[in-house]
């Protein structure tokens, strides 16, 4: 059975920090891909520095190029607003039955699963791979590290904002190093964020 994993997030933009830990990742677990799931855009909110969800999906699709066990996915573009992840889980799992998914996510997310829609079902039916998060205030996830589904593992932590790289890029600072190298030139030859 192949196994995939699962890396949800809005890629506004994709940087260097997601490919690392991407990489990270394939390299050194089980996966046998990774799929950057691009987040749609919520109805419920609008978010004026959000692009729109083809062109984060484009950017993600041109980060790629050369990591072939990476795919950018818009899976949940095509499904019911807002996307919950346990609904796209049972949906990639019907379409694809011959695939295993697992979950990967930060600390940060892990400590806040209790507010997740039906979580308890989300762990006990997928593998959760949990990467490093600089913490502002230290949360106490000691009690997940028991549950035979959770692994943490001991990825780079790279904390790179997406946030930041935008207000870089609107107060015309130099953003090469942190976006790859194709992502870079996207966005230079664009109005994007600025």
């Amino acid at each position: 059975m192949k196994k995939i994993g699962l890396f949800f997030g809005s890629f506004n933009p994709i940087h260097i920090g997601h490919l690392i830990l991407s990489n990270y990742i394939l390299e050194n677990t089980d996966m046998d891909e990774l799929w950057l799931v691009v987040s749609p855009q919520n109805p419920l909110k609008k978010k004026t520095s959000l692009l729109g969800e083809y062109i984060r999906l484009e950017m993600v699709n041109l980060a790629i190029q050369q990591y072939p066990e990476m795919k950018a996915s818009d899976i949940e573009f095509h499904l019911p607003k807002p996307s919950y992840t346990i609904d796209t889980l049972a949906y990639l799992r019907e379409k694809y039955p011959n695939y295993a998914f697992c979950l990967i996510m930060g600390e940060d997310n892990l400590a806040s699963l209790p507010k997740w829609k039906n979580f308890e079902k989300l762990i006990a039916q997928h593998e959760i791979i949990v990467y490093p998060r600089v913490f502002r205030e230290k949360k106490d996830l000691s009690h997940y590290l028991q549950h035979p589904n959770i692994h943490f593992i001991d990825a780079p932590c790279i904390e790179l904002s997406a946030t930041e790289i935008r207000n870089m890029i609107r107060d015309g600072k130099n953003t090469r190093p942190m976006l790859p190298p194709e992502v870079f030139e996207y966005l230079e030859g664009s109005n994007f964020y600025r």
